[in-house]
């Protein structure tokens, strides 16, 4: 009676309380599985943000390396020299006969009489540039009315002047351990105190070809030579990468010969560049005998690499195109041509233009395959056409790093600095197309 009383009282049967039990038991199993999971979730977006942070860090030194090894190469240390264009030894006839050269030397030496020892006379040449002979003899060109009176002449230092102005040979160590001499110090402080030395802008580095001196090197040969193998690339690739990107997302039957094709592309866009470069040197140079060194051949080799790219960024592209837009094409009557050509491919052209872009920034960082072919040798004249000799601009970098100078390695650095300059833009370019005609459907 008791019992039955006390259990009426407190409303709570012994069932109800196993199942609130069970219930607090799933709920605390509930919560503490909700725990681990929030707390992997904090973790995983830890790790994504260390990994970008790591990422901006690394990239952050590599820009910050390039550039602090790259910028002062946009600066070139000139020299000021008086030159007397004696006419006994400029005939206005034949101006190209002149000895320029010794008119500079003459220069030098009168400058610093006191320089007599066959050494000391060789050093003090060797502060001024080899180029400024040619300078002086552009600048009689054009000014012929100036023979016979002293013409003052700014003229490229010798690099190892030009290193040592810019603070990248240091003064404070022994003699032997640097490539200036004393005497020479001594020469540069007196032209300094005179203002006869100056940095001014490096424009030979802009529209100069290679050399082998470094402050006479620039990359407009590169850079022009590039343009001519981009511009092949683009004729080539676009177009053929296109309508293969049609034929097989919209013509082609599917079978098991197009999933070969398929498949084959596919793996072709992941095929190492300088395998390209064997092909290159194998079929356009050996077979067909094309000459070595030129944008032609450059420009047929990253076709061969561009086109897996392009393919597979035009099929995506085709494949974004709801397909209500071909069936309403053909349901007004238009033929399967006519529905792809005025309907499905402008609205596929713009990510297809985009595929195209990113294909040939590719194509302008390649290295390996241009080596195979060529595209390494010494060029010092600008190409004038896609048949001239010619070299790239990533190959220009690789020339450069190889050489020894310290000089080379700041005009290195700045062309990396061009290179990635054109790169950015050719990527900013795609993004920007992208946003502005991605449409959503």
């Amino acid at each position: 009676m008791n019992n039955h009383s006390n259990t009426s009282h407190t409303g709570v049967t012994p069932g109800n309380t196993q199942e609130q039990s069970a219930s607090l038991r799933t709920m605390d199993i509930v919560g503490k599985g909700l725990s681990r999971r929030y707390r992997a979730e904090k973790r995983f977006r830890l790790y994504g943000i260390t990994a970008i942070l790591l990422s901006i860090t690394f990239l952050s030194m590599l820009f910050i390396s390039i550039t602090a090894n790259g910028y002062t190469a946009f600066q070139q240390t000139f020299v000021q020299l008086d030159i007397f264009l004696d006419p006994d030894d400029i005939d206005a006839q034949a101006l190209q006969d002149a000895n320029y050269q010794a008119m500079v030397k003459k220069s030098l030496r009168a400058m610093f009489p006191n320089v007599k020892t066959r050494g000391q006379k060789r050093q003090l040449y060797d502060m001024v540039s080899t180029g400024a002979a040619y300078q002086l003899q552009d600048y009689v060109r054009k000014n012929q009315q100036r023979i016979g009176s002293v013409v003052q002449l700014w003229v490229p230092a010798d690099d190892d002047v030009d290193m040592l102005i810019k603070g990248h040979i240091p003064r404070d160590v022994p003699e032997t351990e640097r490539r200036i001499k004393d005497t020479q110090l001594s020469w540069i402080d007196s032209l300094q105190e005179q203002g006869r030395i100056e940095k001014r802008f490096n424009t030979i580095f802009f529209t100069g070809g290679d050399s082998r001196e470094p402050e006479l090197a620039g990359i407009l040969g590169a850079v022009t030579g590039s343009f001519y193998t981009l511009i092949v690339t683009l004729l080539l690739s676009f177009p053929v990468g296109v309508a293969t990107a049609v034929y097989l997302e919209e013509f082609a039957p599917k079978n098991r010969w197009t999933d070969i094709i398929e498949v084959n592309i596919n793996n072709l866009a992941a095929v190492p560049s300088i395998v390209y470069g064997l092909l290159g040197l194998a079929v356009f140079l050996n077979f067909f005998g094309l000459p070595r060194s030129v944008p032609l051949v450059g420009g047929f080799v990253l076709t061969l690499m561009t086109l897996p790219t392009i393919i597979i960024a035009s099929r995506a592209a085709l494949k974004s195109v709801p397909p209500s837009i071909r069936e309403a094409a053909l349901g007004v009557g238009a033929s399967k041509t006519q529905m792809v050509v005025h309907h499905v491919l402008p609205l596929a052209l713009p990510g297809m233009l985009t595929g195209t872009i990113i294909g040939m920034a590719q194509a302008l960082g390649e290295t390996a395959p241009l080596l195979m072919i060529g595209m390494v040798a010494f060029i010092v004249d600008i190409p004038g056409g896609f048949t001239d000799p010619s070299t790239v601009l990533p190959v220009q970098i690789f020339l450069w790093a190889d050489s020894p100078e310290r000089a080379f390695l700041e005009r290195t650095s700045a062309a990396i600095m061009v290179l990635l300059a054109f790169l950015v833009t050719m990527n900013a370019v795609a993004v920007f197309l992208r946003k502005k005609f991605e449409r959503r459907w």
